[in-house]
């Protein structure tokens, strides 16, 4: 079956993790926060999502949008349901699980 750009460019969205990372100029947790959310982005979603980066000192009427209330906040877009992560994504398990990446570990 041979697909049209289009269709092609759907495959791709429906395949790429949108996530939007909030922050308020270069401060250490949001410098921690992007380092944290790309390293968790190379190993478990490979070349499967795009980052957005929003500096609410530069766009602040961004923030009213995603009711973005505490910096850094990392929103997933996509896939659906949105989900919200605020602080510096220091803690792996705990952001891959708000994310729905991996499952939460079972208790032995």
């Amino acid at each position: 079956m041979i697909k049209r750009a289009p269709d092609l460019m759907e495959e791709v969205k429906e395949d790429t993790w949108e996530l939007r990372l909030y922050v308020a100029g270069k401060t250490v947790k949001s410098v921690t926060a992007l380092k944290n959310l790309r390293k968790y982005c190379e190993e478990h979603l490979q070349g499967k999502y795009q980052i957005e980066i929003i500096d609410l000192l530069e766009q602040p009427q961004l923030a009213e949008g995603d009711q973005i209330f505490a910096i850094p906040t990392l929103v997933r877009k996509f896939p659906e349901p949105i989900r919200k992560i605020i602080g510096d994504l220091s803690n792996e398990e705990k952001v891959l699980v708000g994310l729905n990446i991996r499952a939460v570990k079972s208790a032995l």
